[in-house]
């Protein structure tokens, strides 16, 4: 750190002690079945399930990306999380008690009961490439705002931060996760407001200097609302593109991934489960929005102070949080701050860590060997997390290199390839009474040849004589949509299997009684 004060580092030291302690009291409660390991017997209260979803949702990637977006541009980086709320009523409403009703662990389950074995497995292996992509760079990326903050060795923090996590992961389970994402919630509302309070105040003319010099510099907008055709190939995305983006972004979260699944599962009701998920994803709203807002401020705070930032700060503005942390905060904040960060990543990895062991462990173990013993199972989940945590930090390491610059792009394409169309093909299933095991295949294949065309002749520039020249986000944007609809009129013409739809479809007749009493507290009382 920039002072190396012992305070900084008594600091950081009481939050790895506080996590420890967390990771073996969740420890010594026995974890002799899945239901323990994976679901913490589905037995956590609502409050507990609000603060699992702002862990999974917000990473230390939000300590970097939004405050660097807002202060190189605006906030054009915000606007995709701004759609949540208009998501979460259907979330709340139909999505919570669907799962709760047709999973038991992974929402996987639900492809293979709905389009046979292979969706299921395709839907497994797409999530496992994304989330180790996601957990690789997630590590990465804090440990680059931890060396510019403290000087530490880049890869002696990627492995040591990597380590940790696993460990904790590794022997408290689902509850070492949730307890210290309460820690999280905590730790990133005393950085944030510390953080802010020095930007705002510390300038002549405080906090309306700071925000009028911010405005004036154009650092609140949302970005170009243009709406043509053209727009659709521009270097920057408009709002429009954004938002549409943001809607099928969040609509995958929390509609499909297991790691969104498992935290309306582990609830002890389905009311605790939807109450906790609505003030989860409301209270991750003001957090995006309060980092945009540090990074729009502290544009600001560099104007009113007139200093000069140095040249690795203006090439890549995700420094720029860590470069004030290290340079204008005083001994004991800069050690919070640092704290904060840690504890962001700690909580996000360790929640994809442990749902890749739920994914491994339900729907590839268990499938294989269902005659396996519990205890077996638990074991097995515990191993998937450490060879995923060990096999991440391998390739955060691997990506500091500047030569892997081609590697980061095919680990990028493959995961677009993997997961392309999923949210089309968990829509085709929950919407449509037609919709069979052969069409969603067609559907399925097509989408891919989408994806894989479009990403080589987009993002990766091969010329193949028609190129996709729109700008790569819209190459998710229509996967989902081609797998949808390609999957539909392929059930109309070719026919094929189609099981009992009962309970299988969202639109039932339970779903329509629950939106007529749709206020929180009335939601449901089944458990």
């Amino acid at each position: 750190m920039k002072s190396s004060h012992s305070l900084d580092y008594i600091v950081v030291a009481a939050y790895f002690l506080v996590v420890s302690f967390i990771g073996l009291w969740a420890a010594r409660r026995k974890k002799r079945t899945t239901d323990d390991y994976f679901l913490a017997n589905r037995r956590m209260p609502g409050w507990i399930v609000g603060f699992a979803v702002v862990g999974t949702m917000i990473s230390s990637v939000s300590f970097v990306a939004h405050p660097g977006a807002a202060f190189a541009r605006n906030w054009w980086l915000i606007v995709p999380n701004l759609m949540v709320p208009f998501l979460l009523i259907l979330v709340v409403i139909f999505v919570v008690p669907f799962y709760r009703r047709v999973v038991r662990m992974s929402s996987y389950e639900y492809l293979e009961k709905r389009f046979g074995v292979l969706a299921r497995l395709y839907g497994a292996s797409g999530f496992l490439l994304l989330r180790t992509i996601d957990l690789a760079f997630t590590l990465l990326l804090t440990a680059i705002a931890v060396e510019v903050v403290t000087g530490w060795d880049i890869r002696l923090v990627i492995l040591c931060l990597g380590l940790f996590t696993i460990l904790y992961t590794l022997v408290g389970g689902i509850e070492a996760v949730v307890y210290t994402d309460v820690l999280q919630g905590f730790a990133l509302a005393t950085g944030a407001l510390s953080v802010l309070l020095i930007i705002l105040f510390r300038p002549e003319g405080g906090p309306a200097a700071v925000i009028s010099t911010a405005y004036g510099g154009g650092k609140f907008g949302l970005g170009d609302f243009s709406f043509s055709w053209q727009s659709l190939f521009g270097e920057h995305p408009t709002f429009w593109i954004l938002a549409l983006s943001g809607v099928l972004h969040f609509s995958r979260a929390y509609m499909t991934e297991p790691n969104m699944v498992q935290r309306y599962l582990i609830a002890r009701s389905d009311r605790d489960a939807q109450r906790g998920v609505m003030a989860g994803a409301l209270a991750c709203l003001p957090i995006w929005l309060t980092f945009a807002f540090i990074g729009s401020c502290l544009w600001a705070f560099f104007q009113l102070t007139q200093q000069n930032l140095p040249d690795e700060v203006l090439q890549k503005p995700d420094n720029i949080l860590p470069y004030f942390i290290n340079t204008q905060l005083p001994p004991g904040l800069v050690g919070l701050i640092l704290a904060a960060i840690l504890s962001s990543c700690n909580s996000s990895v360790s929640s994809d860590l442990n749902s890749v062991g739920t994914v491994v462990t339900q729907d590839y173990f268990v499938r294989a060997v269902p005659g396996s013993s519990e205890q077996t199972r638990v074991l097995f989940g515990r191993c998937a997390v450490a060879v995923t945590g060990i096999l991440c930090i391998c390739i955060a390491i691997i990506l500091l290199s500047a030569r892997a610059k081609a590697l980061v792009e095919l680990i990028v394409t493959l995961g677009m390839i993997f997961s392309g169309g999923m949210l089309g093909l968990f829509a085709l299933g929950f919407l449509s009474t037609r919709a069979t095991r052969r069409g969603a295949y067609i559907g399925t294949s097509i989408c891919l040849v989408f994806i894989l065309w479009s990403t080589i002749t987009g993002p990766l520039k091969i010329n193949l004589g028609f190129n996709f020249n729109m700008h790569p986000i819209m190459i998710g944007v229509f996967s989902h949509f081609i797998l949808f609809i390609t999957g539909y009129f392929a059930s109309l013409i070719f026919g094929g299997y189609r099981p009992e739809l009962t309970g299988l479809t969202i639109g039932s007749r339970k779903e329509a009684e629950i939106i007529q009493s749709a206020v929180l507290p009335g939601l449901t009382t089944s458990s």
